[in-house]
C-alpha cells in the first residue's frame, strides 16, 4: 500500500514537472515556468529588480513571466512603456482584480487606485483630482498649508520621517538625507542657491523653484535614484485581443510596467547608474525635465497626488536645506549603505544622521 502511495506520488510529480504552462501565440517570450509556481522562483522576493533586469538582457524589453500559473507582462525601457502606457493607454489601463493586495486593502468606499478600468473609475478619479484641487493642490493655497507644517517638521522631523517611512514623500526625503550627507558640496551649492533666492523673505515659495536649477536638479535626481515605487501599480489588458509592440495579449494580462528600467536606462541619462544632478542640467546650467524621468509612472492611471508631491518635496527639501546641514556622524563609520529595503515601495536601510542648525544658533547641534 505504502509503495503505491509512494508511487503515486512520484508519477504525480512527474506529470507536473514534465507539463509545461502553455504559452499563447505570439506571445512574448521569458523563462520556462514551473507548474504551481511559474517563474516565482526565479525571483528574488527580497528584491525582484536585479532578477527583472537580468531577464531584460536575456529576452528583451518586453518579456513574460508567470505568478503562479497566471502570465504577467514585464515592460522595461522608455519605448516599450510609452507604446503600451501611452499610445494604447485604454487597451492597458485595466487593474488585476484577483491578487492578493485587492483583498488586504479592502475598502467600502470605492477605490480609485486598485480599481478596474471603467467609466466607473474616470468619474472618481475626476471627482478624486477636483477634491484635490479644492484643498488647494496646484494652488499657493496649498503652499500655506505644506509651510504651516514644516515648523513641526524642523525638532521632531526626524523621528516622524523615519515613523512615516511608508509614506513615497517620507522614503524620498530619507533618500534625500543620505545623498545630501555623502555630496556635502552638492549640499552647500543648493543652499547657496536658496540663500540668494529667498534672501530677505521669510518661507520659499513653490514658484522659487524656476530660479533654483541646482535645488531643482538635486529632488529629482533623488527622485530618480530612490526608486521608490519601482514597479508602479501592476496594469492588465482590457481587450479581448490587445496587439502592441509585435505581440499579441489577450485580455486580462498582468502588465508590469518597470519604472526602475526607465530611470537608469542607458542613453537616457549622463549618468544611468550613479547621483548625478547634471543629469537634469543642461550645459547652461539651466533645469532641464527629462522624458525619461518616471517616478510617478505614467499613463492615464499615473499617480493622482503628484503635482502635491513635488511640492511638498520642493518647499520641504528647501525649507530643511536653508535651515540646516546634515552631516554623516563620524563614529558612523566610513559607508553609506544606498541598498534600499525592498516592498510595496523602497526605502533606505536604517542610518544615522547629525543635523546641524546654519547660521541662527551656530554650533547648536541636534542628532
Amino acid at each position: 500500500m505504502f509503495a503505491s502511495v509512494v508511487l503515486l506520488v512520484v508519477a504525480v510529480l512527474l506529470l507536473l514537472l514534465l507539463s509545461q504552462t502553455k504559452r499563447a501565440r505570439n506571445f512574448p517570450p521569458g523563462p520556462r515556468p514551473i507548474p504551481i509556481f511559474g517563474s516565482l522562483l526565479q525571483l528574488s522576493l527580497e528584491n525582484p529588480l536585479a532578477a527583472l533586469a537580468r531577464l531584460a538582457k536575456r529576452y528583451g524589453n518586453v518579456y513574460s513571466i508567470y505568478i503562479g500559473p497566471r502570465p504577467a507582462i514585464v515592460l522595461n525601457g522608455l519605448v516599450a512603456l510609452k507604446e503600451a502606457l501611452v499610445d494604447k493607454a485604454s487597451d492597458f489601463s485595466g487593474r488585476p482584480q484577483d491578487l492578493l493586495i485587492n483583498h488586504a486593502v479592502q475598502i467600502k468606499a470605492p477605490r480609485v487606485i486598485l480599481s478596474d478600468f471603467n467609466p466607473g473609475w474616470t468619474e472618481h478619479r475626476r471627482f478624486g483630482l477636483m477634491t484635490l484641487r479644492n484643498f488647494g493642490m496646484g494652488k499657493q493655497s496649498m503652499e500655506k498649508i505644506i509651510l504651516g507644517q514644516i515648523p513641526g517638521v524642523c525638532d521632531f522631523y526626524v523621528m516622524d520621517i523615519h515613523f512615516a517611512g511608508s509614506d513615497t514623500t517620507a522614503n524620498t526625503l530619507l533618500a534625500a538625507f543620505l545623498y545630501l550627507m555623502n555630496y556635502p558640496d552638492i549640499q552647500e551649492r543648493c543652499q547657496q542657491e536658496i540663500d540668494k533666492v529667498l534672501n530677505g523673505k521669510d518661507q520659499a515659495s513653490f514658484e522659487d523653484r524656476y530660479q533654483m536649477p541646482n535645488v531643482q536638479a538635486v529632488i529629482h535626481e533623488i527622485q530618480r535614484m530612490a526608486n521608490t515605487v519601482p514597479l508602479a501599480v501592476f496594469h492588465c489588458t482590457t481587450k479581448d485581443r490587445v496587439y502592441t509592440l509585435g505581440y499579441s495579449i489577450p485580455r486580462g494580462t498582468i502588465i508590469i510596467p518597470n519604472l526602475s528600467s526607465v530611470l537608469n536606462e542607458e542613453g537616457q541619462w549622463k549618468s544611468p547608474h550613479e547621483f548625478n544632478p547634471k543629469n537634469f542640467l543642461n550645459d547652461q546650467g539651466e533645469f532641464v525635465k527629462q522624458e525619461a524621468f518616471l517616478p510617478f509612472s505614467l499613463s492615464p492611471r499615473m499617480c493622482l497626488g503628484e503635482s502635491l508631491a513635488r511640492m511638498e518635496l520642493f518647499l520641504t527639501t528647501v525649507t530643511l536645506l536653508r535651515k540646516f546641514r546634515f552631516i554623516w556622524p563620524e563614529d558612523a563609520g566610513e559607508l553609506l549603505d544606498y541598498t534600499p529595503v525592498y516592498g510595496i515601495t523602497q526605502t533606505p536601510k536604517p542610518y544615522c544622521m547629525k543635523v546641524q542648525l546654519r547660521k541662527t544658533v551656530p554650533g547648536q547641534m541636534l542628532s
